[in-house]
C-alpha cells in the first residue's frame, strides 16, 4: 500500500490562502524520515515537506498521514479534505490534535495523540483493514530505547542545503513547569533520555557533521549530557540546541560543551525582570546571574541566542527599553522577541479564558508573525505588537549590528551574523513571515 506523509506548511495571513514557501531548508526535520522509519514493512512510504514542495493531489495513494502544528492546522484541513474527496482515508497527529482531538477529527478519519511509538503501527493495520478508529491515544510515555534510525534515504535533498544540519533527538519531557508552556503535556512531563551509545550511532549511520538536538531542554540530565559530549568529541560534529540559563555557570560542563562541538545553544531568558520570571513559574532564571552566564558563553565564543517573552501582568510599559538597553550592553549576538499567547491547556491559557481575556481563541497560534491576541494590563493589543515590532526594527539594524557583533573570523561569529541578517526580513514590510529554520 501507497502511503503519502505530508508536513503542511502555513498560510501568509488570515485573508487569503497564499502558501509560505522558500526554494530550500537548512535544516532537516525528524518528523518525516522518523514517521517513514516507524512505518512497518509492506508500506511504499513518500515525504512531503510542503514548505520546499508541492503536493500532488491526484496521486495514486492509498493513505495519507499528516503532521499538524497548530500554525499549519487551517492548511491540513483543506490538505485532508482534498484527499478525502477522492475517497482516500487520512490520518492527523503532531501537537495540534493533543488540544484539538475533537477539532481534528471533524477534518480526517483517525486522529493521533500522544507519541507515535505507540500507536503508530496499529493505525496503518487498521487502515489497510478499513477500520479506522476516530482517535488513537498512546496510553504513557515511550522509554526511548532501540529507537529505529530515520528514514533519511527518502528525503529529496535537492530541497535542502549542502551544508545541511540533521535533527537529532536525545531527549523527552522538560523537568520545568512554567506557566506558559505546553510541551510538558504533549511531550511528557517525565524527562527522558536515550542511550548515549545509540544517538551516537544514528549520527554516525547518517553521517551528518552539523547536527541540531531537537530537546525541549538539552542537559535535563546533566551526568548523561556529559557523558553524550564526551562521546561527540571524536566525532568532530558542529551542533547546536536549546537549553536553560543556569547550566552555563557550571565551568566543568562548559569547557566539554565547547570541546564536543557546541557552535550554537538557544536559551529561553524570557525577561530580565525577576518579579515577572516568578509570575512564569520560571525562578530558575536568576537575574542576578544573568551577567555570569553571557560572560561564560562570550568567553568561550560560543554562538548564542536568547528569547523574551512580552505581555506579562507584571510588567512596565520600559520594558521595552529596557530590554534594548540590556542587550545592547552586553552585546547579545542574536535575541527572538515574542508576544505573549497562551497554549491551550496550560494554568496561563485557563487563567485569562476566565478572566475573559483572550481575544480570539479561534484564530490564536494559527496566523503567524507577533500577533497579540490577549488583553495585556499595562498596553494595548496594538501597543504591544508595535512595541515589539520596534524591538525587531532597532535591535535587527545595521548600526545595533556593528555595535553587537564580533568579526565574522569564527565559525561561531559567523553563524550569529547569518542569524542577523535572516531576522532582519522581520523589519521589511512582509512582516507575518516566519521561519523556524533559524538553527
Amino acid at each position: 500500500m501507497k502511503l503519502l506523509i505530508i508536513q503542511p506548511t502555513y498560510y501568509r495571513n488570515g485573508s487569503d490562502h497564499s502558501l509560505y514557501k522558500t526554494k530550500r531548508r537548512t535544516l532537516v526535520g525528524l518528523t518525516l524520515p522518523y514517521l517513514a522509519a516507524l512505518t512497518p514493512r509492506g508500506w511504499d512510504v513518500e515525504l512531503i515537506d510542503e514548505q520546499v514542495m508541492d503536493i500532488d493531489f491526484d496521486a495514486p495513494v492509498d493513505l495519507v498521514a499528516i503532521t499538524t502544528w497548530t500554525i499549519n492546522s487551517f492548511r491540513a484541513y483543506h490538505i485532508s479534505r482534498a484527499f478525502r474527496q477522492r475517497g482516500i482515508p487520512v490520518l492527523m497527529g503532531g501537537p495540534h490534535t493533543f488540544f484539538h482531538a475533537e477539532e481534528a477529527a471533524e477534518h480526517c478519519d483517525g486522529v493521533a495523540i500522544g507519541e507515535g511509538e505507540e500507536i503508530w503501527s496499529a493505525m496503518l493495520q487498521d487502515a489497510a483493514n478499513g477500520g479506522l478508529k476516530p482517535i488513537y491515544r498512546a496510553d504513557q510515555p515511550h522509554h526511548l530505547k532501540h529507537l529505529p534510525i530515520p528514514r533519511y534515504d527518502l528525503m529529496k535533498f535537492r530541497h535542502y542545503g549542502l551544508n545541511r544540519t540533521y535533527s537529532v533527538q536525545t531527549s523527552r519531557g522538560c523537568p520545568f513547569k512554567c506557566e506558559f508552556c505546553s510541551e510538558r503535556f504533549y511531550i511528557g512531563d517525565r524527562y527522558r533520555y536515550r542511550p548515549t551509545q545509540e544517538i551516537v550511532e544514528e549520527i554516525k549511520g547518517i553521517k551528518a557533521k552539523n547536527v541540531f538536538f531537537a530537546d525541549s531542554m538539552f542537559a535535563g540530565k546533566k551526568e548523561h549530557s556529559m557523558e553524550l559530549m564526551e562521546a561527540l568529541i571524536p566525532l568532530k560534529i558542529r551542533w547546536s540546541t536549546l537549553w536553560t540559563t543556569y547550566l552555563c555557570r557550571d565551568q566543568k560542563f562548559m569547557d566539554l560543551a565547547k570541546r564536543s562541538g557546541l557552535l550554537h545553544v538557544n536559551m529561553g531568558m524570557e525577561s530580565i525582570s525577576q518579579e515577572t520570571l516568578a509570575a512564569m513559574n520560571k525562578n530558575f532564571n536568576k537575574v542576578e546571574q544573568y551577567d555570569e552566564i553571557l560572560s561564560s558563553l562570550q568567553r568561550r565564543g560560543i554562538s548564542y541566542s536568547l528569547n523574551f517573552v512580552f505581555g506579562f501582568d507584571g510588567e512596565k510599559p520600559d520594558v521595552f527599553r529596557a530590554t534594548q538597553t540590556f542587550l545592547e550592553r552586553h552585546k547579545v549576538p542574536v535575541a527572538y522577541f515574542y508576544i505573549l499567547n497562551p497554549h491551550k491547556g496550560t494554568p496561563l491559557y485557563e487563567r485569562m479564558k476566565g478572566e475573559d481575556r483572550i481575544l480570539d481563541e479561534k484564530h490564536m497560534r494559527r496566523t503567524p508573525g507577533n500577533i497579540c491576541n490577549i488583553k495585556p494590563l499595562y498596553c494595548s493589543p496594538q501597543e504591544l505588537e508595535e512595541n515589539v515590532q520596534g524591538m525587531y526594527d532597532e535591535f535587527y539594524s545595521f548600526p545595533s549590528m556593528l555595535r553587537r557583533l564580533p568579526l565574522p573570523v569564527t565559525k561561531a561569529n559567523i553563524a550569529s551574523w547569518i542569524l542577523n541578517f535572516s531576522q532582519r526580513r522581520m523589519s521589511r514590510a512582509d512582516r507575518t513571515l516566519q521561519n523556524f529554520d533559524w538553527t
